[in-house]
């Protein structure tokens, strides 16, 4: 079938439907709904046989419903109705709840019911609910609703009841420090984490508070900061204390909106002085307190997790993951793994804190090389074998990062963007060898001038991953933990490990990493201190969530997946099964126009077709 989606922005679930769908057969396209825009007269002109709107926060035309067969999908159960609904149900510590895919009708989320499926509520953000269990959910209810569409024969059920509920405003949200205790004020935070954030007052500032972890030692007066850990505040409550990892400055009249930022960061110099608390080493599950990188043995397998809010990665975050890499590199395993976690992997450099610094230019410079660091550290470990295991989605240099590993592992639900150009950039992070090592010149040409998102299966099928796991999310690391046990104890790792060793010295025989960094930093440097470089027009729409003119072309288009899968090839050869001299002409395969390429090539300011900045559907602030 010809299915369009339509949504208010091409986040994370519009991307995996985009992916999936595409996986199961049918031609999809999208067209973003701006206020600008005439959405009937876009569907006229693709004439689907299905419109499907994975995140909508506006209604959808009566001429589009009343002409076509328009499925919304609703992030909560059967009769649940109102653009909060994912905020309340984490805010109200629901511990159950689903996704209902509905027809679209002349009463917001009333129409009749195609399908619904329910999930559990775990202890996290929205956005990370958002991305795992609700995401999962609607792929089962999307894809069921729409092979129900197809039969011909379904007749949807109509909602016998409703209970319509209003928008969770920040009078709602707003904690009451002095009074309330730690579980109230992490539900509140967790429901506003990616935005709207949570309104208050903070050292003489109006702030909007991003994300909150629970601390279980530190106390202090209620409302009082106690502690800074690696850019996140401390923060008491009445019974306890909490993190809070990022803040976002309010909107001043006339000025652009401000981005979400390390809380260190954004406070700057209103920030007292406060000790530096670093998360104790090897915690254990004795501990209840956060850190967004941590470290644990068990056997010959070293687990090094990280979890950097939104996937970004800052210099300073860059720095200390290699860090801790570097130390991980000491201990005496035979199998490191990179990452594990539940929600983002990584979506490479931090443009949020980019946009912020003094100087871009300098920041962008700084940060992709902090990134080529750590990139590098992975390629060059020789004496064990490392795992990126992605537990959520990667995007950019994130996703070239994960292809520095010699085996990647992803949760079925995971979403890949391996490419850069819509951010207006050629990219670096060694992706000019790695990426041609993995699926070959052609494909890895293809991937990243196409710049469409793919789903793990598709990325399995084209040699761009080696395993996919399928497991909820909280089920994700101790799966990863299964594998990488058995991993260690094959025979066949001492081998590999060895053939490791002698593959990266012919690799570096025949043209240096060096090569390839200098390569590709040559063309980054030259499009980070030109200001008329298109690349700054695009990260400030993006931080600042910018509403795009028109759907980016490369998305209205309708695709569906017709990549050659790359050759067959074991983990254990694929160093070697593409010639290093192939992979060393990839530098100069794309043109170095790509850095630079003009405006009429590139999406619309605010659309940049990576992983934008993400939230369940509702208003972006209240």
């Amino acid at each position: 079938m010809y299915v369009l989606l339509v949504a208010s922005a091409f986040n994370s679930l519009t991307q995996r439907v985009h992916a999936e769908l595409r996986d199961h057969g049918h031609r999809v396209a999208v067209e973003l709904a701006l206020p600008d825009a005439s959405l009937a007269e876009a569907v006229r002109g693709h004439q689907p046989d299905l419109v499907l709107a994975p995140m909508l926060r506006t209604a959808i035309p009566e001429e589009v419903w009343a002409a076509h067969t328009c499925l919304v999908v609703h992030p909560g159960p059967v009769g649940d109705r109102g653009p909060s609904s994912l905020d309340r149900a984490v805010q109200n510590g629901e511990t159950r709840w689903g996704v209902t895919v509905l027809q679209a009708n002349a009463e917001m989320d009333a129409g009749d019911v195609w399908a619904s499926v329910e999930c559990p509520v775990p202890p996290v953000g929205k956005s990370d609910l958002y991305r795992g269990e609700i995401a999962d959910a609607a792929l089962e209810a999307v894809l069921l609703a729409v092979e129900r569409f197809a039969s011909g024969t379904y007749v949807p059920r109509p909602q016998s009841s409703g209970r319509s509920r209003p928008l969770l405003r920040q009078e709602e949200r707003r904690i009451d420090w002095e009074a309330e205790g730690t579980e109230r004020v992490l539900r509140a935070l967790r429901a506003a984490d990616s935005q709207p954030g949570v309104r208050d007052d903070l050292l003489g500032g109006d702030w909007y508070l991003h994300g909150g972890h629970r601390e279980d030692v530190l106390r202090g007066r209620p409302g009082r900061l106690l502690a800074t850990r690696a850019g996140a505040v401390c923060r008491a409550t009445a019974d306890g204390a909490v993190w809070i990892p990022e803040l976002r400055a309010r909107r001043l009249p006339g000025r652009p909106a401000a981005s979400r930022l390390p809380a260190t960061l954004a406070l700057a110099d209103r920030l007292p002085p406060l000790p530096e608390v670093p998360a104790p080493p090897h915690s254990g599950p004795h501990r209840r307190t956060w850190a967004d990188i941590g470290y644990r043995e068990e056997g010959q397998v070293g687990f090094l997790s990280f979890s950097f809010p939104g996937g970004a990665m800052s210099t300073a975050h860059c720095r200390r993951l290699l860090d801790a890499y570097r130390t991980a590199c000491t201990r005496p395993t035979s199998v490191l793994v990179l990452g594990g976690g539940r929600d983002f992997f990584s979506n490479g450099i931090h443009l949020g804190v980019i946009e912020a610094a003094a100087d871009p230019a300098e920041e962008s410079w700084a940060n992709i090389n902090a990134m080529d660091d750590l990139v590098e550290a992975v390629l060059t470990t020789t004496d064990r074998l490392v795992v990126c295991a992605l537990g959520g989605n990667a995007a950019a240099g994130g996703a070239m990062l994960a292809l520095a590993a010699d085996e990647i592992w992803c949760r079925s639900g995971v979403v890949l963007n391996p490419h850069y150009r819509l951010m207006g950039l050629y990219g670096s992070e060694y992706w000019t060898y790695t990426l041609p090592r993995r699926v070959g010149p052609g494909l890895a040409d293809r991937l990243t001038a196409e710049a469409l998102p793919l789903s793990a299966a598709t990325a399995q099928g084209l040699g761009l991953v080696d395993r996919t796991v399928p497991c909820a999310p909280e089920d994700f690391a101790r799966e990863t933990g299964h594998l990488a046990a058995r991993l260690a104890a094959l025979p066949a790792t001492a081998s590999r490990i060895a053939e490791k060793k002698t593959a990266r010295e012919r690799d570096e025989a025949d043209r240096p990493l060096a090569a390839y960094r200098a390569a590709e930093l040559a063309l980054m440097r030259r499009t980070f201190f030109d200001p008329d470089a298109p690349y700054h027009a695009l990260r400030r729409a993006f931080v600042r969530k910018e509403r795009p003119a028109a759907t980016p072309p490369h998305l209205a288009r309708a695709t569906t997946d017709r990549v050659s899968p790359a050759p067959t090839v074991t983990a254990a050869t694929t160093a070697t099964t593409i010639p290093a001299a192939t992979a060393a002409t990839t530098a100069t395969t794309l043109p170095a126009a790509a850095a630079t390429a003009p405006a009429a090539t590139l999406p619309p300011p605010g659309v940049t077709g990576l992983a934008v900045p993400d939230a369940a559907p509702g208003p972006d602030c209240c």
